[in-house]
């Protein structure tokens, strides 16, 4: 009885504790701030958006973990991610100079969003945002001047959007979504998997102010071999850049800033090789989608990288 009791009160203080946890606060020995320079990350520019080069990626907040076939990985994203978890992972972001995430707005994790900000969190968000395909783009105009106008500093065309436009031959309706961006006075981006969507842009000066593109080798254990390579991604064998020697080739001649994504092909690839090899093939921002316990060593991982970079792509933002 006394045991279980001892118990109950265990659980009743960690429960307040973590209820209780603010923004900025650090939770563990982990969280807190780098001193000095080491908290700082190389920033780049989108369109007069300072953003860094570093990009926390929010599919693990939104639960798009992209788990392949072991099907309990949502729900152990969704239950470890309460919106403490989710506040304190932003804030220890902004402590290793992650200024920026990127990634689509549902309610919950919107909601906790602007209650992170609203306490004192200065987290820039770029908004993956996709729409019905219609002749003006209305639907995605008014999802995106909502979101706007909550404080949403960049909107930017959802990948598997622009990649059915593509599909169509429909550049036209690209430069539509992104006129409804910039009629707000935001940057407005064109998501990618399949590398068509950045030849038509090219092609028909599509206005887009950065491109948001995935990019990872082929050299992991369970990539696809050549004859299972039919679409732009796949679940199953696990890819999201179909032909990454033929997208680096055609990057070189484009001049718009690239953030490089699926940079690990989720999870599938470690940082320590992931994130040079992105950066040296051309990427100028990278957008990494990480657990509150892996930021530190990844940020650094990251920042080494960025400071020894390698490359023949010019930096673009």
């Amino acid at each position: 009885m006394i045991q279980d009791m001892n118990r109950r009160a265990f659980l009743k203080q960690s429960i307040a504790a973590a209820g209780t946890l603010a923004v900025g606060a650090p939770a563990s020995r982990a969280a807190v701030a780098p001193q000095g320079n080491e908290a700082a990350l190389p920033v780049g520019n989108l369109a007069g958006l300072k953003v860094s080069r570093v990009i926390l990626g929010g599919n693990l907040l939104t639960l798009y973990t992209h788990s392949r076939d072991l099907k309990y990985v949502r729900e152990l994203a969704a239950r470890y991610h309460t919106e403490a978890k989710m506040m304190e992972t932003l804030a220890l972001a902004e402590q290793h100079g992650i200024n920026t995430i990127s990634c689509s707005a549902p309610p919950r994790v919107f909601e906790m969003f602007n209650r992170y900000r609203a306490r004192g969190g200065k987290m820039q968000w770029i908004v993956c945002l996709a729409a019905k395909i219609e002749e003006d783009m209305a639907s995605f105009g008014e999802e995106a001047r909502r979101l706007i106008g909550q404080g949403m500093e960049s909107v930017y065309l959802h990948g598997a959007v622009a990649d059915k436009l593509a599909a169509m031959n429909r550049p036209d309706l690209i430069a539509k979504a992104l006129e409804h961006v910039k009629l707000q006075g935001v940057p407005a981006g064109v998501g990618a998997h399949d590398l068509k969507v950045i030849e038509l842009c090219e092609s028909a000066k599509v206005p887009t102010d950065y491109y948001i593109k995935t990019l990872h080798h082929h050299n992991y254990p369970t990539a696809p071999r050549p004859e299972q390579i039919k679409a732009p991604t796949a679940e199953v064998p696990g890819y999201w850049c179909a032909d990454p020697d033929a997208l680096i080739r055609r990057m070189k001649t484009v001049s718009k800033p690239w953030i490089a994504f699926k940079i690990m092909a989720a999870g599938a690839i470690p940082p320590q090789d992931a994130f040079p090899w992105a950066i040296n093939n051309g990427a100028d921002h990278i957008l990494v989608g990480m657990f509150d316990f892996q930021l530190a060593e990844d940020v650094g991982i990251a920042r080494e990288a960025f400071n020894n970079a390698k490359r023949s792509r010019p930096w673009r933002s």
